[in-house]
């Protein structure tokens, strides 16, 4: 028997098939001896981790609009851009939406040739609501356009994601865009692989009373619901790299207590602090000296900057948790906040940096599948574990053999010819 499970993403679904080998760990076995067991718990408090391969995305209904996304003043990407952007509009019969200052580039502004393609596209300014507009999302540049695809949809589902490789470093975009047309076209037909980026819900507060029912849209999450914001709320948003605390201009030590479940870790005295998804181990984290995570792993990580200790390592806690960030009540100044390298806040003695897992992961595409496509952008970006292959010794019966009679006669050639240079 083969068990389905269905996870929904506005027009697209994960289809999670069961299969016979899984590259998650064993489900453990709940006894222990002969009379030791683990206590039962309701399944409202059960963790389901499913099989990352066999996460497979479908349609419920035939795809009809599209966000491209654009690496902007680049103007190389402009002709892609172009070539996708026809594609879509022609071939597809797709409704294309694009960012309203992408248009208004200098090339693309100037080209008349192309008024007729940009007459039919919709247009957006970034604090526009694009929620259950978009059927998928296609990225034309490097990591820094899926970031901002992730940050244009705060409130819910974010629609699936196919990143084309046409930026710098390019971890997070598996596609080449050469083959754009069969990427596009296997992706619309539907049970195509996807890796689910986990994003990190992040909430500031100004004091430390925290309502306890933030997380309600948990139980609604494949139909998000606005929620009243806390009026002592600051400032909210769901990152998919890192949410990174420092101490900003201050030459002094960050000093900042770490809550775990309203627990109390340590006291972090160092330049900061860096909580990651497994997607952002292999960003700033990584340069702090944090160990890559597979996307697929359900964890949250913490890196210290510079901590003015040799003991603290990084180290990586259960996604299900609740990490809960303040300014030490002797510190001698406040910290700084940034949230996927944007959106830089103030925090001061008194507020409180609420992060917890978010229910609304990133859908990207896979080019291969999701364990292939990580270790091919280790190797190619980071070139992982590359180094010259070590040589094998001779083998024995060489050793063993004297020297053969032609270097016997060159060695008594040699020999003879420097007596008679000598004489």
């Amino acid at each position: 028997m083969v068990d389905v499970f269905v996870s929904c993403i506005g027009r697209a679904q994960v289809l999670i098939r069961g299969r016979t080998r899984s590259i998650n760990a064993p489900i453990p076995a709940p006894s222990f001896g002969p009379k030791a067991c683990l206590k039962k718990v309701p399944p409202s408090q059960m963790m389901h981790v499913t099989d990352p391969s066999s996460q497979k995305l479908i349609w419920n209904e035939s795809p009809l609009t599209v966000l491209v996304i654009k690496k902007m003043m680049d103007e190389s990407i402009l002709e892609p851009f172009k070539t996708m952007t026809r594609y879509l509009l022609e071939e597809k019969n797709l409704v294309v939406y694009v960012e309203a200052k992408v248009l208004d580039e200098g090339e693309l502004h100037d080209d008349k040739e192309f008024d007729k393609y940009r007459l039919k596209m919709k247009t957006f300014t970034e604090g526009n609501q694009l929620m259950n507009k978009i059927d998928f999302i296609v990225c034309l540049g490097g990591d820094g356009t899926l970031l901002y695809a992730s940050s244009l949809f705060q409130e819910g589902t974010v629609p699936p994601v196919i990143a084309f490789h046409l930026g710098s470093f390019g971890f997070l975009t598996t596609f080449a865009f050469e083959e754009f047309q069969e990427a596009i076209n296997i992706l619309l037909q539907g049970n195509t692989p996807v890796t689910l980026r986990s994003r990190l819900k992040c909430l500031i507060f100004k004091d430390h009373d925290i309502p306890s029912d933030l997380d309600r849209e948990n139980v609604i999450a494949i139909k998000p619901k606005k929620l009243p914001d806390p009026p002592n709320l600051e400032f909210k948003y769901e990152c998919l790299n890192e949410v990174v605390i420092d101490r900003g201009p201050s030459p002094y030590l960050s000093n900042l207590d770490l809550f775990l479940d309203d627990k109390h870790i340590t006291t972090v005295q160092g330049d900061g602090l860096i909580i990651s998804t497994p997607t952002g181990s292999t960003a700033y984290a990584a340069a702090a000296g944090a160990s890559m995570i597979h996307p697929n792993v359900p964890a949250i990580l913490i890196t210290p900057i510079c901590p003015h200790t040799l003991s603290f390592r990084p180290i990586v806690v259960p996604a299900g948790v609740e990490l809960k960030i303040t300014v030490s009540p002797d510190a001698r100044h406040t910290a700084w906040v940034s949230l996927d390298g944007k959106h830089r806040q103030e925090i001061h003695k008194g507020w409180c940096l609420r992060i917890t897992n978010s229910v609304f992961p990133v859908a990207s595409v896979c080019s291969v599948d999701q364990v292939v496509d990580w270790f091919d952008s280790l190797r190619a970006c980071m070139h992982w574990n590359e180094r010259e292959q070590q040589k094998s010794f001779q083998p024995r019966e060489r050793l063993r053999k004297g020297p053969s009679n032609n270097n016997l006669k060159k060695l008594s050639q040699n020999g003879e010819s420097s007596v008679q240079n000598r004489t």
